[in-house]
């Protein structure tokens, strides 16, 4: 069973109304992921967490991290590991 989420403190008031409406709708989000690439994604994202890890600062527009979040539900991962793929991606 997953726990669940909740809204950090670090949420502005903005994005507390969407977790508000998303979690009082009955609409029901479906990954468009196949069971083959949610492996890869996740054999990738295994590999990355054995490697010694530098923590960062990273400032991005609040309409892009809003896209990563919606994305990152869409794909079943959390966003933070997304964009860890996504940079992992992009420099191999």
């Amino acid at each position: 069973m997953k726990p669940e989420p909740k809204i950090g403190k670090f949420v502005d008031d903005e994005e507390r109304e969407l977790f508000e409406a998303i979690e009082a709708s009955d609409a029901v989000f479906k990954s468009h992921l196949t069971p083959t690439r949610k492996k890869e994604i996740m054999a990738i994202a295994k590999a990355t967490m054995n490697v010694e890890r530098q923590k960062i600062t990273l400032r991005i527009s609040r309409n892009d991290l809003s896209r990563l979040k919606s994305k990152a539900m869409q794909e079943g991962m959390p966003y933070q590991t997304l964009i860890n793929s996504i940079l992992h991606k992009a420099v191999s």
